[in-house]
């Protein structure tokens, strides 16, 4: 099982947080396929890692909680059921991300510390194998986790046009729409013309938008 991102040393592939596919899930029921469970953590770590820091948790607290999710992860594949009618993979994994980062904020609590709402009476831990609602997610959470899957899933889109694209444009897109630098600078610095820039913006930016959609239609 890979190790969870110490000081945030691991680097995130071009797949990151791609939308689950079956066929990856169907391989996680083998615990021995140490390729497809780096592939899982390689996709993930960084959107539950990222959501937890956000809530309020620290480094080391959010370590923990990609390390436990995981696990749970694990535990349930074996037995794991796909319905996509019942919820899915994605909300599953906030569950199990959010039940968690909640349990952190609780033992806050239980030693004086500030911590989260307490969880309703008769919450209990989302650990049923297919995806359904067994554990009531914050707003504030489910926010924080939509926008970070958003945001992973555009970096990806980005990554995979960025492996398409002629590397001047993409260099032009990236000068001028990520880094919002001028386009008399860009013109400047790379020796292109005022049309070049605007070309590029729109090409790849259609090209990332067209790309991001195909990944959420993917999404389970």
């Amino acid at each position: 099982m890979a190790t969870t991102p110490d000081s945030l040393g691991a680097q995130p592939g071009t797949d990151d947080l791609l939308p689950t596919r079956r066929s990856l899930l169907s391989r996680l029921k083998d615990w021995r396929d140490d390729a497809s469970w780096q592939e899982f953590f390689d996709t993930y770590w960084r959107l539950i890692y990222n959501v937890a820091r956000k809530a309020g948790l620290s480094p080391l607290e959010a370590e923990e909680v990609v390390q436990d999710t995981v696990l749970s992860v694990a535990k349930a594949m074996r037995s794991f059921r796909y319905d996509r009618q019942r919820g899915s993979f994605k909300g599953w994994l906030l569950q199990l991300t959010g039940w968690r980062i909640t349990n952190h904020f609780n033992r806050r609590t239980a030693r004086g510390g500030q911590g989260m709402a307490a969880l309703p009476p008769d919450a209990s831990a989302p650990d049923d194998t297919t995806p359904a609602p067994t554990f009531a997610v914050a707003p504030e959470l489910e926010g924080l986790w939509e926008a970070e899957w958003e945001e992973n899933l555009l970096h990806a889109a980005l990554q995979r046009v960025r492996a398409q694209v002629n590397p001047k444009q993409f260099q032009i897109f990236d000068l001028y729409v990520l880094k919002q630098k001028p386009a008399r600078e860009v013109r400047q610095f790379l020796g292109v013309s005022t049309t070049e820039v605007y070309l590029a913006k729109h090409r790849v930016g259609r090209l990332i938008r067209k790309e991001a959609a195909r990944l959420r239609e993917r999404l389970i």
